[in-house]
């Protein structure tokens, strides 16, 4: 087991069960942005033994969109580290399967296709800082509209790492520039879940052409007053396994993240 031992408060131990109970029973089937505010929310990568060290090696290259915060076991749907009870098989609201680098399937529960050679990745998720930026006074729009986040791939491309590499993929926030200038600050204490932005203002500079057409998730509204600001993006994995096309993959639908007990600012740098 691979991630930093983290000791569990009651409360939010409690909370991340029953959300995870929910999310198991079908009751939960929406994206999870906006949820439980305060607890760690974690993109997911779950490949074959392997292909596991190349990606784990691209990670390492790629810490901004990549920073893995939990390894599993071979085999192993649970995650004792991120959580109690956590499986892997069937607590995130939406999954992705994928067979030679082509989405074949998005489901609400991968336990038929699940096999004793995989080993899961959790990957840190900008849901998590946008908790911070919240309580610090700055709104989010796409919470706000209780939409998912818009996320786009760029033309900046990652280190490869055996067969795994691709462009980043970015998430994005308008904001007014004395918010965006905050945010910068108040997201570099969270390199787990992404830290600073990658880049502020003409989107045209990252390979984007159309904020209003994502690649992932929903579009939303940016006025004349704000600035598209972009942080490096947990789906980044997706576009590098088109490139690699393992025999076998399986992710998170986009959105649709793991809830796990950690409080977010248990991930804060000092």
């Amino acid at each position: 087991m691979h991630g930093t031992a983290f000791n569990f408060n009651a409360d939010a131990a409690r909370r991340g069960k029953e959300l995870r109970a929910r999310i198991r029973s079908g009751e939960l089937k929406r994206h999870t942005s906006g949820l439980a505010d305060d607890l760690v929310q974690g993109n997911l990568v779950v490949l074959p033994a392997a292909d596991a060290h190349d990606f784990l090696l691209y990670c390492q290259r790629n810490p901004k969109p990549c920073p893995v915060i939990s390894v599993g076991e071979v085999g192993d749907p649970s995650l004792p580290l991120l959580g109690n009870n956590i499986d892997l098989r069937t607590d995130l609201p939406r999954y992705r399967v994928w067979r030679d680098g082509e989405l074949v399937d998005e489901c609400e529960d991968v336990s038929a296709v699940w096999r004793q050679d995989l080993v899961s990745f959790v990957i840190g998720c900008s849901f998590s800082f946008e908790w911070a930026m919240r309580t610090e006074g700055i709104s989010v729009r796409h919470v706000e509209e209780d939409r998912n986040v818009s996320m786009y791939r760029t033309s900046i491309e990652t280190h490869p790492a055996g067969a795994f590499g691709g462009p980043m993929v970015v998430s994005m926030r308008p904001l007014v520039a004395a918010d965006a200038i905050r945010a910068v600050q108040i997201t570099s204490r969270f390199p787990a879940v992404h830290g600073a932005p990658i880049h502020i203002g003409d989107p045209a500079q990252i390979g984007i052409s159309d904020l209003s057409q994502p690649d992932y998730g929903d579009a939303v509204n940016v006025l004349p007053h704000e600035l598209p600001v972009f942080w490096a993006c947990g789906v980044t994995p997706q576009a590098a396994l088109k490139r690699a096309r393992p025999a076998f993959c399986i992710t998170h639908a986009p959105g649709s993240m793991l809830i796990t007990d950690l409080l977010n600012h248990q991930l804060a740098s000092n």
